[in-house]
């Protein structure tokens, strides 16, 4: 019996892969299986032909260096993405591909990164790193539990939805205003890593149920018993993991 395909993108992984966030897609493939659907994986970089069909798009962290080398690429897909994005394809961006959504990247030297504005943020690089292990909250998901290791400091524009809330000043998009992250419709960009869907399985099944809902109408799992006996041990063993992270000092 032939399983509904899910085509899952992942964008720039030369270059934008740090931190693991390569177990983002490793997540959402597995999940996807384990719901009986068939994830097929398109890891497009530089130069790359664009899929033919996208339902799902997860981009990682880099350095300065490798949002420079992606930076024209990008924007000759911006017109791509941004139409993805109004129309409702849900993604996943962390902290170098979550600046470059936004509208610009101003790093330490002054040099100006334009982003393609997906987000109504902007970024502007700084001296101190803000670095370690992270719990924000967020309305939509609960608890996220994460790392984060960035030295661009993140604003958002008025109007715009952070992820989630951080109690401590010093952490999160700027240090300043308790904000982590940004929302817009279907597209999550975070300063998590982690990675952060290992750990955060809410935000991977919110994911994957948006992909599968626009493409099918409908999210339905179609589950061997030992497939769901598969998920209920990894979500056991994930629970494990969100307590160990979540009490490890940063």
């Amino acid at each position: 019996m032939e399983h509904p395909v899910i085509d899952v993108v992942s964008l720039y992984p030369h270059d934008m892969n740090i931190y693991g966030d390569w177990g983002n897609v490793l997540t959402v493939t597995r999940r996807l299986s384990l719901y009986g659907y068939t994830p097929r994986v398109h890891a497009y970089n530089q130069g790359d032909a664009w899929p033919d069909h996208v339902d799902l798009i997860l981009g990682g962290g880099g350095q300065d260096t490798g949002q420079g080398r992606i930076a024209e690429d990008l924007f000759l897909r911006a017109d791509t993405l941004r139409k993805l994005a109004a129309e409702g394809t849900p993604m996943l961006t962390i902290c170098g591909l979550y600046q470059l959504f936004g509208e610009y990247f101003e790093t330490v030297a002054g040099e100006r990164i334009e982003g393609i504005g997906i987000f109504g943020v902007y970024t502007q690089g700084h001296d101190v790193r803000m670095i370690g292990n992270l719990v924000e909250h967020s309305d939509r998901f609960g608890d996220i539990i994460g790392y984060e290791n960035h030295s661009g400091q993140t604003f958002l524009r008025d109007g715009v939805r952070p992820l989630g809330v951080v109690d401590r000043e010093g952490t999160g998009n700027n240090g300043k205003d308790h904000t982590e992250g940004a929302q817009v419709g279907n597209v999550i960009g975070t300063y998590m890593h982690g990675s952060l869907l290992p750990k955060n399985p809410r935000i991977a099944d919110h994911l994957i149920r948006t992909a599968a809902t626009r493409r099918y109408g409908e999210f339905h799992p179609d589950q061997t018993e030992e497939q769901r006996t598969a998920l209920e041990r990894l979500d056991a063993i994930t629970g494990q993991a969100r307590e160990v992270a979540a009490s490890r000092p940063r």
